[in-house]
């Protein structure tokens, strides 16, 4: 006689530490039941969760994804991470479909630290959701060694930073809050010096968007567009208007 096995989807789940993965510890102390097929990273925040994490999971084999933060305007942060998470995900889900798998297998849900019923109802509808379509790659007609080559090849894509911010040299004034403020130090200017984010370590947290003071409005939040280029050294001294005499 032969024995059949029912398949158990791998799901690997990035969770909030405030809010889901804390919903997730009171599930287990409360003894609420859900599938064991996920396996957790606690990250501080969803809007942490970046498309290469999600991609390099799937690229080693897990049939699903799972980010859980805290629920819309709750977020612990003043960045608002969870609505960066959002953006991610409708970008992921674009990208999954454009190498050819369901991206229904990215799921992003909102629990609270008090909701860990809800997460154990959510995990078991994902387990249950992920066997429907099976092991990763089989119903769209895909191999592992495939699915990495359309990974790698999309690469350039998923490395592509949906959200960007970029001085104005028109409007900066060189008052370095915002450089004080950058949790990365990517801002570089000194007195009286325009400003310059550098892209390669800025980690597009909002906080210079969200210091700079409203009268010189001098960040730019860009959206998935390319970065005007940096202004030259010499060009960057910031020239004040003197101050006519009484």
């Amino acid at each position: 006689m032969v024995m059949t096995h029912e398949f158990e989807p791998k799901i690997l789940g990035f969770l909030c530490n405030w809010c889901c993965y804390a919903g997730a510890d009171l599930a287990g102390v409360s003894r609420y039941q859900y599938p064991p097929n996920i396996r957790i990273i606690r990250v501080m925040c969803s809007g942490r969760v970046d498309p290469k994490f999600i991609f390099r999971a799937f690229s080693n084999g897990a049939d699903g994804v799972f980010i859980g933060g805290c629920w819309l305007d709750e977020c612990h942060y003043v960045t608002n991470g969870n609505y960066h998470a959002v953006e991610v995900i409708k970008r992921s889900k674009k990208l999954l479909e454009q190498i050819g798998l369901n991206s229904e297998r990215l799921r992003l849900e909102w629990v609270s630290a008090s909701e860990g019923i809800r997460f154990a109802e959510v995990i078991t509808n994902f387990t249950k959701q992920l066997k429907e379509l099976g092991p990763l790659g089989v119903p769209e007609g895909k191999g592992l060694d495939q699915i990495q080559v359309d990974i790698a090849a999309a690469e350039r894509a998923i490395n592509n930073k949906l959200i960007s911010y970029y001085i104005d040299p028109e409007k900066c004034t060189a008052c370095g809050i915002c450089a004080r403020r950058c949790p990365e130090g990517a801002i570089i200017g000194g007195k009286d010096k325009v400003h310059i984010i550098v892209q390669e370590k800025c980690i597009a947290c909002n906080i210079c968007f969200q210091s700079c003071p409203a009268r010189f409005a001098a960040i730019e939040r860009i959206e998935a567009d390319p970065v005007p280029a940096p202004i030259p050294e010499e060009a960057r001294t910031v020239v004040r208007a003197s101050k006519g005499k009484a």
